[in-house]
């Protein structure tokens, strides 16, 4: 184990439950612990994170809500401990470190027991708080819209009923009545379950209104012949960099984790003339917690409805296999093949970053994948590679959508009306019997619905596609 004190000039406020402890360090000043497990064979689908790269994305974490870094160790274990996670020799020297530091806090990334976490905490004499605990707070603290600050709040909530039980233990010291009957301080833990429940009872009806309107704003859009393009990744992959390089707006994009929470769509225009909506999601991280998956799966709708769907990769990070790994789970978990080559758009962000030799492999290995499985190197901060990147969107999106042409009486204002609201209108020209000739494009589950009102044709597909 090494263990290490830092001396960072963050400062900010504390994270996690309450707990009966009175801790002797300053709730703002965190020792960062990551355990990893050494034994062979602990990857995940063949794809093994370096404990090194987990650290820093842990600090990255603790530092993307301004605490002060004190302390960090890496801590190599044989086995999980039942009690306390750690074997006690490695608690010991933890504690020794946290009570140097004065902190009071201490984030271990690793998914803690209720029981561990208290042992922790008795251990530590501070707050001590899982990746699953600091993971909602950062979004707690980003959350800007009513159905961000909704979701946040629901995930919050089923996480700390499961862990009522270490934050009523002081009550074990009131035996009375019925002492035999359940467990002490029973009556004042269900009180608080129920109370939570409520609550959630509550937010989970705010946010099926809320979905119910996300919905109508989505069939909204649909009547629109707008296509949507979803940016997804890792955390700081630099998706709201290329967000705002491609719609040209101002939305956060910062080196940080989670820098952006709420969903932002902007329209685009691609060389072609065609418009898209673009969207902007949550960044995705590994062992993001359950219950944030299910209490933004409303908001992620965004993604599952898209037309196409950008996969933006840090390619300069230690650990860009491992994050697209992590990327296509939870892709996977909204019923997305991450795989399917014709909706999924793998964009190879930050080759800026890259010496000559590594960028020239780079674009080795992406020029030796064939058809749609072919990656798109861009660096958004600079620009380099938007225009492969638009002109790769144009024409897979256009291969999706139909051509079709109409004929229509020049006179025929409503139904020419209704065309440029419901399609995409790429060719019109009047003859001299005073007949209008169009050429539009459509998705298909709108085609037939136009071949029969209008009588449409299809038009034959050209080798461009």
């Amino acid at each position: 184990m090494e263990l290490k004190a830092a001396r960072t000039s963050h400062a900010g406020r504390a994270a996690g439950l309450p707990v009966e402890n009175e801790t002797a360090g300053d709730a703002t000043r965190v020792v960062v612990i990551v355990p990893h497990v050494t034994r062979r064979g602990g990857g995940e689908g063949g794809v093994r994170r370096s404990p090194e790269a987990r650290l820093d994305e842990a600090i990255g974490l603790v530092l993307a809500i301004d605490l002060k870094l004190v302390g960090s160790a890496l801590i190599g274990l044989s086995q999980v401990r039942p009690a306390t996670y750690l074997g006690s020799g490695k608690v010991e020297e933890i504690a020794e470190l946290v009570k140097a530091e004065e902190a009071g806090l201490v984030f271990v990334d690793a998914p803690l027991s209720p029981v561990q976490q208290r042992n922790l905490e008795k251990a530590f004499a501070a707050k001590v708080i899982d990746r699953t605990a600091l993971i909602l707070e950062i979004f707690g603290q980003r959350a800007r819209t009513k159905e961000g600050v909704l979701q946040v709040e629901l995930a919050h909530l089923n996480y700390q009923r499961s862990r009522l039980v270490r934050s009523w233990t002081h009550l074990e010291r009131q035996r009375g009545g019925f002492g035999f009957l359940g467990g002490p301080g029973e009556t004042q833990i269900e009180a608080d379950r129920r109370l939570i429940g409520d609550r959630i009872l509550k937010i989970e009806r705010e946010l099926e209104q809320v979905k119910r309107t996300r919905a109508l704003h989505r069939a909204s859009r649909k009547k629109v012949p707008y296509p949507v393009v979803a940016l997804v990744g890792y955390t700081n992959a630099g998706k709201s960099t290329l967000f705002n390089r491609l719609t040209r707006s101002d939305v956060m994009a910062q080196d940080l984790l989670f820098a952006t929470l709420d969903p932002t769509l902007r329209a685009v225009q691609l060389p072609t003339g065609d418009k898209v909506i673009l969207s902007d999601t949550v960044g995705f991280i590994s062992d993001l917690p359950t219950q944030l998956v299910a209490a933004f799966r409303a908001t992620l709708e965004e993604v599952i409805e898209a037309d196409l769907i950008l996969h933006v990769r840090d390619m300069a990070h230690e650990d860009a296999d491992a994050q697209a790994h992590d990327v296509k789970g939870v892709l996977g978990d909204l019923d997305i093949d991450p795989e399917d080559d014709h909706r999924v758009i793998e964009v190879w962000n930050k080759i800026d970053r890259l010496d000559d030799e590594s960028r020239a492999g780079l674009f080795n290995t992406a020029a030796r994948r064939e058809g749609d499985a072919r990656p798109i190197p861009v660096s958004a901060l600079t620009g380099e590679g938007m225009e492969p990147l638009l002109a790769t969107i144009s024409q897979r999106l256009s291969r999706e959508r139909i051509s079709l042409a109409i004929d229509l009486d020049a006179a025929d204002g409503g139904n020419l009306s209704w065309l440029y609201r419901h399609s995409e209108v790429l060719e019109r020209r009047e003859d001299g019997e005073g007949r209008l000739h169009l050429a539009v494009r459509v998705p298909p589950d709108r085609a037939e619905q136009i071949e029969r009102r209008f009588g449409a044709r299809r038009i034959a597909r050209t080798a461009e596609g």
